[in-house]
Formats: C-alpha cells, sequence, structure tokens
C-alpha cells in the first residue's frame, strides 16, 4: 500500500499548483507529479472573437508577463494579415521584448528565488522570503526592486502602460517612438547593466554552496529547445528553431515556427490541466525537453553581446543538464537584454514614422512564435471568412517543460526523502526544483488572502507520523 504526501499549494511561484509524492512500504518515493489546478479558457472563449482583438484579449492571459502574449499574438496576426510589418516597428517589439524579459527575470530571481539562494534551503520559513532578504543583504534586495522597475518603467515609456499595453497591434504598433522617449530609456540602460554585473558576480560565489542541488535539480539529459539567429545568437523576437541534445549536438535546426505541428506534439495526462508538450520525432515521453533562458543559453553558439558573451565564457563550464542553473542563465540574459536594447536604440532608424503595415486578412491561419521570459510561446489562430476566431491553440513556455519539471520533482524526492520523517528543507526543494523554471501559471487567476499548506506523512492505516503546517 502506497502513502502519499502533498504539498499544496507550492509557494514562491505565479499562479496555483501542488505536489504529490508517493512512497512505497519501505518508505521510499515511487512516483512524484507537479499538478496544475487552475483552468486556462483563453483558447475556448476566444472563439467568435474579430482576430484584431486577439493581442489585446491574449495579453491578459498573465499580469505578469502580457507582454509575452501580446507579441506573440500579434506576430500570428501578421501572419493572417500575410504582410511584413515596418522594421521600425519590429525593433521596438524587440525592445518591448527585451525590457519584459529583464523585469521578469528580476520578479524570478531577488523576488522568488533569492530567499533559497541566499539565507540557505534550511534556512527558517518565516524569514526565507523578500523580507528575509532585505534584513540579510539590503543592496540585493534594493537591486531587485530597482532592476524590475527599470524593465516596467521601459514598457510603460513605449506602450504608455505597464500592465495590459495596447500599443503592440497587428502590423505593426499603433504610435511610433519619439526622441525623447528613447532618450529616457537610453538614461536607465546603464543603471540596469550595472545591476545585474553586481549580481552576476554575488552569484558565481554562491554556486560553491549548492553543489547537492546542482547534481539533483531536474538535472538529466533531455533535449534542448528556442530560437536562434542565423550566426547561432540568442533571439527573442524571431528566428529559427533550434533543438540540441543533452550533449550540446544539434538535432534539428531552422525549424520553422509555423511549421511547429510537424515536430511538436501535445499530450494530456489526468493529474494535471497543463498539456505535456514532447518532440514528435521521439515520441512520448521520450521526446522530452526544455525551454527557458537554460534552453536558449545551452541552444547558441554565444549570446551575441559584448558583456553577455564574456559571462557566456564561464556559463559553459557549467553542467549544462542541470536545471539549478536556470538561475545563472536568467542572470546573463538580463545583461544580454540591456546591451541589446541599448544597441537598438541607438540607430535612429527605429524612430521612423512608419510603424504599421494595414491590410485586410489574406490567410485562413496565423501562427506567431517568440521567446517569452520562461521560453518559446506559440500562439496559432484559424478564422472564417469574417475574420472571426473558430480556433486558437496556444503552447505557453511553463507547458514545454512541464514533463521536464515532473520529471525533476521526482528525482529531487527521491534524493532527499528519507524514512518517515519529513524536514523542511526537504519540502522546501521539493518547491525550489519547480521555482528554477520559473513557472508561469496565473494566467488571469488570482488569489486573495492567505494560502495554507499542510503535509501529513501518514502510515498504511492513516496514522499520522509527521505533519507541518505552514
Amino acid at each position: 500500500m502506497t502513502r502519499q504526501i502533498s504539498i499544496d499549494p507550492v509557494t514562491r511561484i505565479e499562479g496555483h499548483a501542488k505536489i504529490t509524492i508517493q512512497l512505497d512500504d519501505s518508505g521510499a518515493v515511487s512516483d512524484a507529479h507537479f499538478h496544475v489546478t487552475q483552468v486556462r479558457g483563453f483558447e475556448k472563449f476566444v472563439e467568435g472573437r474579430p482576430f484584431h482583438e486577439m493581442p489585446s484579449l491574449m495579453g491578459r492571459i498573465c499580469g505578469i508577463c502580457p507582454v509575452s502574449h501580446l507579441i506573440a499574438s500579434a506576430k500570428a496576426c501578421d501572419a493572417l494579415l500575410a504582410v511584413t510589418i515596418p522594421p521600425p516597428a519590429a525593433d521596438l517589439r524587440r525592445v518591448l521584448n527585451l525590457a519584459q524579459i529583464a523585469q521578469s527575470h528580476a520578479l524570478s530571481f531577488f523576488y522568488l528565488s533569492s530567499p533559497d539562494l541566499l539565507l540557505g534551503m534550511d534556512a527558517d520559513p518565516s524569514q526565507r522570503n523578500i523580507f528575509g532578504v532585505l534584513q540579510a543583504d539590503p543592496q540585493l534586495a534594493r537591486d531587485g526592486v530597482r532592476l524590475r522597475q527599470i524593465g516596467q518603467q521601459i514598457i510603460e515609456i513605449l506602450a504608455d502602460k505597464r500592465i495590459h499595453p495596447g500599443w503592440v497591434v497587428p502590423g505593426g504598433v499603433s504610435q511610433p517612438l519619439n526622441a525623447e522617449k528613447r532618450d529616457a530609456i537610453m538614461a536607465m540602460l546603464p543603471e540596469g547593466l550595472t545591476i545585474a554585473r553586481r549580481t552576476v558576480d554575488w552569484f558565481r560565489d554562491v554556486l560553491k554552496k549548492y553543489e547537492e542541488e546542482i547534481a539533483t535539480f531536474a538535472n538529466f539529459p533531455t533535449l534542448f529547445m528556442g530560437l536562434t539567429t542565423p550566426e547561432g545568437t540568442l533571439e527573442m523576437y524571431d528566428g529559427g528553431i533550434r533543438i540540441v541534445s543533452a550533449d550540446g549536438e544539434r538535432v534539428a535546426d531552422g525549424l520553422r515556427g509555423d511549421d511547429y505541428a510537424t515536430f511538436i506534439n501535445e499530450a494530456v495526462e489526468p493529474h494535471s490541466y497543463l498539456k505535456s508538450p514532447y518532440y514528435a520525432p521521439y515520441g512520448y515521453p521520450d521526446g522530452i525537453y526544455r525551454v527557458g533562458p537554460l534552453a536558449r543559453l545551452n541552444i547558441v553558439d554565444r549570446p551575441g553581446t559584448p558583456l553577455a558573451d564574456a559571462e557566456f565564457a564561464a556559463f559553459r563550464w557549467q553542467d549544462r543538464n542541470s536545471s539549478f542553473h536556470y538561475h545563472y542563465a536568467r542572470l546573463i540574459e538580463v545583461m544580454y537584454c540591456f546591451e541589446k536594447m541599448a544597441q537598438l536604440l541607438e540607430n535612429d532608424t527605429i524612430m521612423d514614422e512608419h510603424v504599421r503595415a494595414r491590410a485586410m486578412p489574406n490567410s485562413r491561419v496565423g501562427i506567431g512564435v517568440s521567446e517569452a521570459p520562461r521560453g518559446t510561446l506559440m500562439h496559432h489562430y484559424e478564422i472564417d471568412a469574417d475574420g472571426l476566431i473558430t480556433r486558437a491553440n496556444l503552447i505557453i513556455a511553463t507547458g514545454h517543460n512541464n514533463l521536464a519539471m515532473n520529471r525533476g520533482v521526482l528525482q529531487v524526492a527521491q534524493h532527499f526523502i528519507k524514512g518517515e520523517v519529513i524536514p523542511e528543507g526537504m519540502l522546501n526543494r521539493v518547491e525550489a526544483v519547480i521555482r528554477t523554471f520559473d513557472p508561469c501559471l496565473s494566467c488571469s487567476t488570482h488569489a486573495v488572502g492567505k494560502m495554507p499548506l499542510q503535509l501529513q506523512l501518514l502510515t498504511p492505516t492513516g496514522e499520522i507520523l509527521d505533519e507541518l503546517r505552514r
């Protein structure tokens, strides 16, 4: 008879989920699952809506990363129009997306994961939070707040709103960039880059304390997937899809986003509302792959900006299969984002007033693919003769990582759960492996009030052996 540990909810993530861990009669972990317990309804309730509403609607999937959905959605609508948007509009979308990635990475690293990294996985849970970080290292806490603020302010300058802006539209963007706004953004970039460099220097020393976690936090061979430029550098907005093996060998390169259905299939498991995509040629579940910062740095030859390239040289010596290194990869990407925004904004053509291509629908199918903070994001729309949505399919970055997150929970549980007593630090490590992926589950749902946690370890007859409450 098996026994079950339930962690409900998983804390310090964006959204609602739980983890269940099955123990056999000897007390060893036999299985574990990561359950996403909320329903995303966007694929169904957008049916019948005019296609040109999609960017604004899809931007409301999530309050943390609305820009990511705006951009993937707008790219799908560009395909429905069958237009090539003006180059300045594409570059403005790139800047907006880079600001989004920088601020989201700051949220993940400083607010959600730095309590574990600074205070320790076994620290007092009442202190293991952003307020504990503020007390232990005020500079680190202030850096996290300021870095996210800079990213959000750039979004607001460009798009007039920090959350759910309507500036990105089918065919481009709604307004051009002027010199005043460009100068305001450029003035903030050096500070953001300084904070990123300071944090990377701090994090390198932190790595030495977490050898056991590096070895066990979703550390196993998988494929890695993401967008790259033709030169093999980071590409967050457009480009070909590259897939590499756990050893870094190229499995596929230059794949087209609008052909995603030929190489990505989606499975459904009864324990979760989150779909489980896999690489179709390898089958299910052998086609497991990862996306996001770790994957992006594993597939590229180099990031493509000076400071990020220099740090990448050190990153490449790390264990490329350990999901613990998502943290390191995020910091390198933040450096890249600020450097790349500066490069784009230094070109005067970005202020050209022609920023939108206008047309009627010229295609019944439109697919948009871009890189969100958490990985490759895919929006697929089909319309009727009146331009109304008949079908929408979304593959969210967190979905791409679903198989890896589940396997990671099992790996950590099997390593750290021993016997019939639950160390609180073990519970935290099971959650922390999920935090490395920075899953975004919230979509449009929000919780109000306290989210309690009660974890019990029971005998086969129901006797309570150990219990933790939060």
